[in-house]
């Protein structure tokens, strides 16, 4: 939806999660209620998770409603997380996916 609605190309490279950072800080400039933004933001961060897991053959865990990615290395990221804390201006899903591939293989 946020794809076709907001022209923003998502085709789930590392370098897409810059534009989705972008998209993430103009929504927080227009000052829309948190909870307005909640689906979104988890969305966002949903897509990141699939990037990271994509590029580094991570898995998706999910405890107690929380959803985590593992990478193979064993360690956990929370990209839904980072996306509100991206809304908040102190995350960045374009670093947290460089994070989690540093040290892992990529798969492309």
């Amino acid at each position: 939806m946020m794809r076709e609605g907001a022209r923003l190309h998502l085709d789930y490279s590392a370098q897409s999660l810059w534009r989705v950072d972008r998209m993430i800080d103009d929504i927080r400039s227009e000052r829309p209620p948190s909870e307005a933004v909640q689906l979104v933001l988890r969305g966002f961060g949903a897509y990141a998770g699939e990037v990271i897991a994509r590029h580094t053959g991570a898995e998706w865990w999910a405890t107690g409603g929380d959803h985590w990615v593992r990478t193979p290395d064993g360690r956990l990221f929370d990209p839904v997380d980072e996306a509100r804390r991206c809304y908040a201006g102190h995350g960045s899903l374009r670093l947290l996916c460089r994070d989690a591939m540093s040290g892992a293989p990529s798969r492309y």
